[in-house]
């Protein structure tokens, strides 16, 4: 467990934090205005501070969509990253906020100050209280997109998101997407003990919607030191509603992070809608005693936002619904940051599977920290569950490397020595399609062992059993894409030598294994590039079929696009050297569809005439 000073553990320093907070409190005393902007100075460094106003309207965090939770997928030609990649399942976002960001957005005003500060080289900060903290977050994300794409040449400073009070707004692809990008430290989110609204989104909207409205005046009266009887109720009721969800979603995940197998928790899903919703970014609570306590573990502070503010004494219900409103108010946090951060007794859970189960006597920081909190036992151990989790990932990870440098790179060695001697009579993938020397018989041994180790790797990462960077770092990135290439044509040459059947259909619709898909993603993400119907390792699958196809003396028409397509992809091809020419003249398969185009196509629209002649 790491101690420090706070600066050290979330990366800015205390002054901005502050400057930060006074800023949302700033905007929240203007909500006409879309933001405020502050230009302040940190140790001679220029900063900005763009602060977004909460909204206290039922609409501008719950949408009646038909979804229980009002959640809605990302659109991800605008936050590309937002998604899972090998999956390519997109995000989903809470749609109120996603509905407030564009109105915002459609305020040039916003992106022109934007663009201006970070092209100058200042330090942006997107902060928010409540509501407005949803805008700091999805405006974070846009920056991020717009000027630390990999593909842009200029070095820009990454934004940062600092929110106080934040409702919880996407699902578990927000946590996912943040740590493979290496983006989870750009976003800081503090959280009181007993607030609320950081917890609000586990709950149905329909269990709260009748008492909601009373409970967003409560939140927004900038003064309230005590509630009536009426009001008292009301919060209690509130309260309750919105932890007994939260008991049941993170009851559910808890299971998950201790390995249960029990088939009920499948059962559970199907007669009760829990909510999507999931933490992301690094966490700092606020016990309210000057204690602050850091974690990046997503798993782990969405147990805390349950455990940290249930109570098992029902004589408490009514003080502590009470606290949960009054804690949100922004003055609050302004308060308890200023006491937190003179005092610096600050600690960071970053081995949750070390965290003692009872305090033992123990003096420490870390037991006086879970102590604060409200940790108990049963609390401590779903942390330690969430350690335990995030440890196994990395072990797996170690496992698939190792399945790779003793099973993977030897056979992709041997496979290379395959191509090189076939490109020297008839081409890789005829040779292995016709399958007539013993060579080919070891290729095809060689070939369904990387599938073996491939398919465990995938199916790793369609179960999120691999650490979320896994398919994000450049050298599984780059070996993923060597091994597509090299063995996916092998695959399409096996498809087809046993292929009896016309309706089983083409490769790339009936057949295409998970193994490739997953890595022609990862690369086309990296690069930022479209995605790829046909790529340099499918064109065989398209070549068999235009074969197919103008075997049976059908009009040339009909096929003449998706020719004219492959022969301007394997122009590019040949010119990247992701493809030889020798590949094409050497094999049967791509001679025979050459031969068999009409002479004054070959003459007068080829755009590869001069290279296979």
């Amino acid at each position: 467990m790491a101690e420090g000073s706070l600066s050290d553990m979330i990366g800015v320093k205390d002054e901005v934090v502050k400057k930060a907070c006074a800023a949302a409190v700033k905007a929240n005393k203007s909500p006409e205005k879309p933001f405020v902007l502050e230009k302040i100075k940190v140790s001679s460094e220029a900063v900005n501070i763009f602060a977004f106003p909460a909204s206290w309207r039922v609409a501008d965090l719950y949408v009646s969509n038909g979804k229980p939770f009002g959640e809605t997928k990302i659109n991800v030609e605008q936050f590309p990253s937002l998604r899972s990649i090998g999956n390519d399942e997109a995000a989903l976002v809470n749609e109120a906020s996603l509905t407030r960001f564009q109105l915002v957005m459609s305020n040039h005003t916003l992106q022109n100050e934007v663009s201006k500060a970070i092209t100058e080289g200042k330090q942006i900060i997107f902060t928010g209280h409540s509501s407005g903290a949803s805008m700091a977050n999805l405006i974070t994300f846009w920056t991020l997109e717009e000027y630390l794409n990999p593909n842009k040449n200029q070095h820009y400073r990454p934004p940062i998101c600092i929110t106080f009070g934040a409702p919880l707004i996407g699902n578990h692809i927000f946590s996912h997407a943040t740590n493979r990008e290496n983006w989870s430290r750009y976003f800081v989110h503090f959280v009181m003990r007993f607030d609320m609204v950081p917890r609000i989104s586990l709950a149905p909207f329909t269990s709260i919607e009748r008492m909601f409205g009373t409970i967003l005046q409560l939140f927004a009266t900038s003064r309230l030191s005590a509630l009536d009887p009426t009001r008292a109720s009301a919060a209690s009721e509130f309260y309750t509603t919105v932890m007994r969800n939260a008991a049941t979603v993170t009851s559910h995940a808890a299971c998950i992070l201790k390995g249960s197998t029990n088939l009920l928790l499948e059962t559970v899903t199907n007669f009760v809608d829990l909510s999507p919703y999931r933490p992301f970014g690094t966490f700092v609570f606020c016990a309210g005693n000057g204690q602050l306590t850091v974690i990046r573990n997503a798993d782990a502070v969405l147990q805390v936002l349950f455990h940290a503010a249930q109570t098992s004494d029902l004589s408490q219900v009514s003080e502590v619904a009470k606290s949960s409103i009054l804690q949100h108010q922004i003055q609050n946090y302004e308060a308890e940051l200023q006491d937190s951060l003179m005092m610096q007794n600050v600690v960071c859970l970053d081995q949750l599977e070390r965290l003692p189960l009872s305090a033992d006597g123990s003096n420490s920081d870390v037991v006086t920290a879970l102590d604060g909190l409200g940790m108990n036992p049963k609390a401590r151990l779903c942390l330690r569950a969430a350690g335990e989790l995030q440890k196994q990932k990395r072990r797996n990870e170690k496992k698939i490397s190792r399945e790779i440098n003793t099973k993977a790179l030897p056979s992709m060695n041997d496979l290379e020595e395959y191509k090189a001697s076939c490109a020297l009579n008839k081409g890789y993938f005829d040779a292995f399609k016709v399958q007539k020397e013993p060579r080919d018989f070891q290729a095809n041994v060689k070939r369904l062992v990387l599938a073996g180790v491939w398919d465990e790797t995938i199916e790793m990462l369609k179960r999120y059993e691999l650490p979320d960077d896994f398919e994000g770092k450049k050298d599984w990135i780059d070996l993923g894409t060597s091994f597509r290439r090299l063995v996916e044509p092998l695959d399409i040459a096996n498809y087809y030598r046993h292929l009896k059947n016309e309706d089983t259909g083409p490769y790339m619709i009936k057949a295409r294994p998970k193994r490739y898909r997953y890595t022609q993603r990862w690369l086309e993400h990296a690069n930022r590039t479209p995605k790829a119907v046909i790529t340099e390792s499918t064109f065989w699958a398209e070549v068999e079929e235009l074969c197919s196809w103008t075997s049976t003396n059908k009009p040339f028409e009909d096929v003449k696009e998706r020719v004219v397509q492959l022969e301007q992809n394997i122009k590019g091809w040949i010119q990247k050297g992701e493809i030889t020419k020798d590949v094409l003249l050497r094999d049967p398969t791509f001679v025979n569809l050459w031969e068999n185009l009409p002479r004054e196509h070959k003459a007068t629209t080829s755009c590869i005439a001069n290279i296979i002649v």
